[in-house]
């Protein structure tokens, strides 16, 4: 037995193809696949479907426990089994795709409709469900009851738990690879497969609130450690993070534009923290930010509408965090310039030297500043080496190693 639960991703059809490869190799009499969706990813859902249709042992499709609803992208899924049921009370339908953009969910394009209708009839027709129906749920967002699908053809069984499918199904014809197979599954034990962890991985990195998240997360890591030199952590965080955000965009379309308005969304904000100009920076920032978010996923959708609330949440709160976090970074900027150096606060203290110092003298690091410097005596500090400061000569500091 399988389970899709949450939204479906690349990690979803992982799960659902290996498990399917699995039952093959072990010789299972049948594959039961539960759905509880709000929908997902259309390439994801596509090639779920694919992985079901192909498959070499009878694959029963099912929505539940009651209360399990089957929407959007689950709704192909669902016809796609060679045998397919509902639970009471439950729900399977509203499958028009759509697109996120700036003004929120919007249909997709009458091309992208027309493709994915045809798509449900032919695979409607390959299993002998109601090809109409099925086209209605994409052109018409049709939303069925477990009864109402049963009466219109949608699926071939209602049962209330999978005990009760299994004696109802028992001694039904169905045909795989063109060889007709009687289900024999009155006394059969299921075997419930847990997801693998390279599907967890997927299913979270797929993700394109997770994947928006990763890529800023990440942008902001390379940027803070290429202004704080040597510290390595923020650019190595920020390196990680970038890596698995395009992972996880190579498993949906991503807009060039969105990519771009947040590219120029970082560079406004750092321009507010090197410039301070009181927010006017910070405020263009938050709203490239934003829109760039919520225009970077590019592929059809298929989920209800409360998953795009979620998506909408979660960059809303990106963008506000991140304008209060530059916000507060320019605010500090802006009261460490107005205080006048105190060079002889920096007399004793110990220095990190960042560039050699010879008879030319070098750079040193204090205190997250960056002062020139040379040593009392001469002497050559090589990069690495710790000194102590002794005095200065105008913005020069005078230095001499540690004992």
């Amino acid at each position: 037995m399988l389970k899709i639960e949450g939204e479906i991703t690349e990690g979803t059809y992982l799960d659902i193809s290996e498990g399917i490869e699995s039952a093959e190799k072990e010789g299972a009499s049948a594959v039961l696949v539960e759905i509880n969706t709000p929908g997902g990813l259309a390439d994801a859902m596509l090639k779920t479907s694919e992985s079901i249709l192909n498959a070499k042992v009878p694959v029963v499709t099912y929505v539940a426990p009651e209360g399990a609803i089957c929407a959007s992208a689950g709704s192909l899924i669902l016809i796609s089994g060679h045998l397919a049921a509902m639970s009471p009370s439950t729900t399977v339908g509203a499958a028009m795709p759509v697109v996120i953009g700036a003004e929120g969910v919007q249909k997709a394009d009458e091309k992208t409709i027309k493709f994915f209708a045809a798509h449900f009839r032919s695979v409607a027709s390959a299993r002998n469900r109601n090809e109409t129906q099925a086209e209605r749920f994409v052109t018409e967002n049709d939303v069925l009851s477990e009864k109402e699908a049963l009466k219109r053809g949608i699926i071939d069984i209602v049962a209330a738990d999978e005990s009760e499918l299994l004696r109802k199904i028992d001694g039904m014809n169905v045909k795989v690879g063109g060889e007709n197979i009687t289900l024999k599954t009155k006394d059969a034990i299921l075997y419930f497969r847990e997801k693998s962890l390279r599907s967890r991985i997927l299913e979270v990195l797929s993700n394109p609130q997770i994947a928006v998240i990763l890529l800023i997360v990440g942008i902001y890591g390379l940027i803070f450690g290429f202004m704080s030199p040597e510290t390595y952590v923020p650019e190595m965080v920020g390196a990680i993070c970038v890596v698995l955000a395009l992972y996880g965009m190579g498993f949906f379309s991503v807009s060039a534009f969105g990519i771009l308005l947040i590219v120029l969304a970082v560079i406004l904000f750092i321009a507010e923290a090197l410039t301070p100009t009181f927010g006017i920076l910070t405020t263009g920032g938050a709203i490239c930010l934003v829109l760039g978010a919520l225009l970077l996923p590019k592929e059809p959708f298929m989920f209800s509408e409360g998953l795009f609330e979620g998506f909408l949440t979660t960059v809303v709160g990106v963008g506000v965090a991140s304008a209060a976090f530059f916000l507060f970074a320019a605010a500090k900027i802006i009261r460490i310039r107005r205080k006048k150096p105190k060079v002889g606060e920096l007399m004793g203290r110990t220095a990190k030297v960042i560039a050699e110092i010879n008879e030319e003298g070098g750079l040193v690091k204090v205190r997250g500043e960056i002062w020139k410097a040379k040593s009392v005596n001469g002497e050559k500090v090589s990069e690495g080496e710790s000194v102590e400061i002794v005095g200065r000569e105008g913005l020069t500091l005078l230095v001499r190693k540690r004992q």
